[in-house]
């Protein structure tokens, strides 16, 4: 079952992807944010990089954005001339029927030869702000629908890869043809195998007339100014991620503007599947009640649990991201130790493929999986991290392990890193120390208790911990303890102990014997 859960809060709105309850996809995104990716600006050139083959413009972001020479497009004079027109009056409705294209731009050729300072540039915001870097720019235009989108400029008609039917690549390429408008292009999305001609030509026409507005808004504006914006996040979440193969089956909202702007949305591009949009009206949290707050605290620390005892070291750098598998608490079945790292480094892998996708973490990312010396198993792993990721929607490239047994992936960029604090006030200073949340610290616990517990020669354990995690241990009538003792039949005892510090615990056999 796959569910949105969208959180509208005070400035800002968080976004959860849940697939069978665990969650997928995590983005934040401030209310009416300037710069998403996708935006047209009207841009003024600030200066010209001659070493850097670049230029920096101004779009009204407190750093200026970049945009080099490769990012133009082939069919950069042709910009040039229309916006001229439009901004002259000589064009009044924008329209390319009767356009008249300029040759192309050399692929090696120079910036400053096609840019100077003042020019004024339409472009597309290619990356939002990241770390102290401004956005970054490119004039290769396109305006993104439900089943297509339009290339202003362009000269052909693609169709997504993953519609690998000739048939229905031939279907959709006659359909389109005939009504797209002179002088643009058209890419034909995943999401329309499958959709009749009456849908396709509906999105097409939307596309138009988003392209004559932008048009009216740059005849008229004052740069640096936006003359068309992308979807809200949670729109295009939806429009991005409901095709074939993946669709919602509830999308759970708790503002109902938002509520109802998404229901209009989904009626008007998605007709008959209104009725998955939900008002949420509950008292409780919105994450809160669909258990999304627990396990934000658990995937977004430095420390990742995973389910069978081990964990990740996930550390962030300005040039990279780097992550560290160590084996923890893991129980094995298999004495060969080789086949225990394999085991260890699967799990890893999965939960790696997820975490780059929930923390939308780009760029380069290092992984150091637990040592193994078979060529086999090297490559079993490098298979299987690639079929988990899979299905991440960004463009990414796993490489194979290296010679020291490190796995590089790059994995494009084009927001923020998602950057949860997970890390909470110390009871114990009231504030002057930091400590990890106590739900992670639990994560840890439930891993060495179930270890201890799996042993066939301990028939019972005793916990000793912080009276607060004594306390979340064993409130309600379905505690973390009661669930122990179900699932293993055997007796668990959990003692507060004010010598310990909050994120120590003890366990100790039927002996008394300390276990971890």
């Amino acid at each position: 079952m796959n569910e949105l859960i969208i959180n509208v809060g005070e400035g800002e709105v968080q976004l959860a992807v849940l697939q069978d309850k665990q969650l997928f996809e995590f983005s934040r995104e401030a209310v009416d944010s300037p710069y998403t990716v996708g935006d047209l600006f009207l841009a003024r050139v600030a200066r010209v990089m001659p070493n850097l083959n670049a230029a920096f413009l101004q779009v009204g972001y407190e750093k200026d954005a970049f945009l080099h020479y490769f990012d133009l497009s082939p069919h950069f004079l042709s910009l040039v001339k229309h916006l001229r027109e439009v901004r002259s009056g000589k064009n009044k409705t924008g329209s390319l029927m009767y356009f008249k294209k300029e040759p192309e731009i050399p692929k090696d050729g120079k910036i400053g030869d096609y840019v100077k300072p003042g020019d004024l540039l339409l472009v597309k915001i290619a990356k939002e702000p990241i770390s102290n870097k401004g956005p970054r720019l490119s004039c290769e235009l396109s305006i993104a629908g439900r089943y297509l989108v339009l290339v202003p400029f362009g000269e052909k008609i693609s169709v997504s890869t993953k519609i690998r039917e000739f048939a229905e690549r031939d279907r959709l390429r006659s359909i389109v043809e005939p009504h797209l408008p002179e002088n643009f292009g058209a890419i034909i999305r995943t999401a329309a195998k499958g959709i009749s001609s009456k849908e396709l030509e509906a999105d097409l026409q939307e596309l138009k007339a988003r392209w004559e507005s932008c048009m009216k808004q740059v005849r008229t504006a004052e740069p640096p100014a936006k003359v068309l914006g992308e979807l809200k996040r949670s729109s295009a979440i939806l429009r991005d991620l409901m095709n074939d193969s993946f669709s919602f089956d509830a999308v759970h909202v708790n503002d109902k503007k938002l509520y109802e702007e998404l229901r209009e949305f989904v009626q008007k591009s998605m007709p008959g599947k209104e009725s998955i949009i939900h008002l949420y009206t509950g008292r409780q949290n919105i994450f809160e009640h669909f258990g999304v707050s627990r396990q934000i605290k658990t995937s977004f620390g430095r420390h990742v649990p995973l389910k069978g005892g081990g964990y990740l070291v996930i550390e962030h750098t300005e040039a990279l991201h780097v992550i560290d598998v160590n084996s923890g608490n893991m129980s094995f079945k298999d004495k060969d130790q080789e086949e225990n790292a394999l085991q260890a480094n699967l799990e890893a892998a999965r939960e790696i493929a997820r975490q780059l996708r929930l923390r939308d973490m780009g760029g380069i990312i290092v992984v150091d999986f637990i040592d193994m010396y078979k060529a086999e198993n090297k490559q079993k792993l490098y298979e299987a991290l690639k079929e988990f990721m899979s299905t991440d929607r960004a463009k990414h490239n796993v490489l194979p392990p290296s010679k020291i047994g490190l796995v590089q992936i790059t994995r494009e960029r084009v927001r923020p890193v998602v950057s949860v604090d997970t890390l909470e006030t110390c009871p114990s200073c009231n504030g002057t120390g930091r400590v990890e949340s106590t739900l992670l610290i639990a994560e840890f616990i439930d891993a060495a208790v179930r270890k201890a517990l799996q042993n066939p020669k301990v028939r019972r354990i005793i916990l000793e911990c912080h009276p607060y995690l004594h306390a979340y241990l064993t409130k309600g009538l379905l505690s973390q303890r009661i669930r122990w003792i179900w699932r293993f039949k055997k007796w668990v005892r959990i003692q507060p102990d004010h010598n310990l510090r909050l994120n120590e615990y003890v366990i100790k056999d039927q002996e008394g014997k300390i276990l971890g």
